[in-house]
């Protein structure tokens, strides 16, 4: 049974970052202001208070359901006449990537090759990835599409933002029901097929920030992976899955291999390439009786470091957690250099 919205008034008393009075206490709080406008200091708010109240994790902080100020004049997309959101109170109209005409697609086409997709189990994998990628294969056309199992706003990744401004990413695609990206797609299927015609070389494929979990085998956001593997094999691409793996996670159950990751490949219908740091005997240890083809790739963990990229996840720097890091570089370096094009 779903719980009711715990919405609350409020003030903007802070911009950079945000803050919000409510009931007398300044709160944190985030705006999606692609989608709500602009914040300035003095504008009432109505938040959402749940998450913060509950003590969340990477998720606590309160959101802005409305600017009851400056915020109730929007007027859509002209022409638009698709929702995301829908049947919410917070549904918009957006221009699917499936009607747009993306310049001469049959020329693109012709002219791109096979599009690749490596599935990511977490957000904190797409920096160290896309990185990675580059540096095994300078000038691949590399591009990220948004799933469910995080966080569903576009605008809410500064990850995405620094890949994007340095040219490491082509394009950002959300697929239902994550919204907000430069291209919206109305499934990861759609988005795929999308992502081919636009000449992408790669197709990054997983959730945005933050993970959904309920300490169960199934009932988490990296079941998301299942779903976008599955799509990419419907369209018999080449799919390569970047396990989550951890040397210091708290958890026993994410230490080593993840039993996000493991519930994963248990289910897939089919194999596919899974790409393992080398020199991880326990990791390789872990795979020992799988179905996937399974490959141990040197991970250059320094030359991250170096990057100057986000190096951090769950609040664990990249020298506490080496392993988390070294998978998705381990990917990515696969990706670049060992697919044939």
């Amino acid at each position: 049974m779903a719980g009711r919205l715990k919405l609350r008034r409020g003030r903007v008393v802070a911009t950079d970052p945000l803050e919000v009075e409510v009931g007398g206490e300044r709160r944190r709080a985030w705006a999606d202001e692609a989608l709500l406008g602009e914040m300035h200091e003095g504008d009432e708010v109505v938040v959402n208070v749940a998450a913060l109240d509950l003590k969340l994790g990477s998720g606590g902080f309160d959101v802005v359901h409305v600017n009851l100020t400056r915020g109730l004049d929007g007027s859509g997309v002209d022409g638009a006449h698709v929702m995301k959101l829908n049947y919410t109170s917070l549904q918009h109209p957006v221009e699917p990537v499936e009607e747009q005409a993306v310049g001469d697609i049959a020329d693109m086409q012709r002219k791109a090759p096979p599009l690749r997709v490596l599935v990511l189990p977490l957000h904190g994998h797409l920096a160290p990835a896309v990185w990675a990628a580059a540096q095994a294969a300078p000038g691949l056309r590399v591009g990220y599409v948004q799933t469910g199992g995080g966080a569903l706003p576009g605008s809410f990744s500064r990850d995405v933002k620094q890949l994007r401004e340095r040219d490491l990413l082509v394009g950002h695609m959300t697929a239902a029901p994550a919204y907000g990206g430069e291209r919206e797609a109305l499934s990861t299927v759609a988005a795929l097929d999308a992502a081919a015609s636009l000449g992408w070389g790669v197709a990054l494929v997983g959730p945005g920030p933050g993970i959904i979990g309920s300490d169960t085998r199934y009932g988490h956001g990296g079941m998301a992976a299942l779903d976008s593997a599955h799509a990419a094999l419907s369209l018999d691409l080449p799919t390569i899955i970047s396990p989550r793996l951890s040397s210091a996670d708290p958890r026993d159950r994410h230490r080593g291999l993840s039993h996000h990751t493991r519930t994963v490949l248990d289910l897939l219908l089919t194999p596919v390439d899974v790409a393992i740091p080398a020199g991880e005997p326990e990791v390789a240890a872990a795979f020992e009786h799988t179905q996937h083809h399974v490959h141990q790739i040197p991970a250059d963990l320094d030359g991250y470091a170096a990057a100057d990229l986000p190096a951090t996840t769950m609040g664990r720097s990249l020298a506490d957690d080496p392993l988390f890091f070294l998978a998705p570089i381990a990917a990515g370096t696969f990706l670049g250099s060992h697919l044939s094009s």
